[in-house]
């Protein structure tokens, strides 16, 4: 699915920018911004921007704060989500989503992500590999491109998934990468696991 080639959602870069100056101050986040290329923050109403300054920054982080760079990530997914419930998905679909057993609201909500997996992608490539337990797979995933590293890197994909699957699926929902491209793997493999029943 390459729809928006090179293009991601704004999100990427307007809700890490809290985050960072929660942690880093205002000094420090406008140094990491400028040194991302991102003279301005994006307008969320008019579209896609261009992948490369949010890739930047994200991957900026990484190398400034190499101990707080995940749990920064892993809040900026989670407001992430929290953007998309608030602002994307209609509430009667969440609600009707939130009624239906587990294995129905998961193969809906996964149908749903790959839909519109050109928001986040950007020039990489999205598949739904599995629907229960869901599994996705990003081929080429910019946000990581080029980086070399021992651990899974896409912390900010697995909490967007995990804070949609949580509100919308049942409790306890957790997206565990298995495989990244920074790894050397040819995909960033996120597989749903849920810890807890409800």
């Amino acid at each position: 699915m390459r729809e928006a080639k090179g293009r991601i959602g704004p999100n990427a870069i307007l809700q890490y920018v809290p985050v960072l100056e929660a942690a880093t101050g205002a000094t420090e986040t406008a140094r990491l911004l400028a040194q991302a290329g991102i003279t301005a923050l994006p307008d969320p109403s008019a579209g896609l921007i261009e992948e490369g300054p949010a890739a930047r920054l994200l991957q900026l982080v990484r190398q400034a704060l190499p101990g707080d760079a995940a749990r920064l990530a892993i809040a900026a997914g989670q407001a992430t989500g929290d953007y998309i419930l608030a602002h994307r998905i209609p509430k009667p679909a969440q609600a009707v989503l939130r009624h239906l057993p587990a294995r129905l609201s998961v193969r809906i909500l996964s149908k749903a992500i790959a839909k519109h997996a050109w928001t986040f992608c950007g020039s990489g490539e999205f598949r739904l590999a599995a629907r229960w337990p869901a599994r996705f797979e990003i081929l080429d995933n910019p946000v990581v491109r080029g980086e070399i590293s021992d651990v899974p890197l896409c912390n900010w994909h697995g909490a967007v998934f995990a804070r949609l699957f949580d509100r919308l699926c049942g409790q306890g929902w957790q997206a565990v990468e298995t495989t990244c491209c920074a790894q050397g793997a040819r995909v960033c493999r996120f597989e749903m696991r849920r810890s807890r029943q409800s």
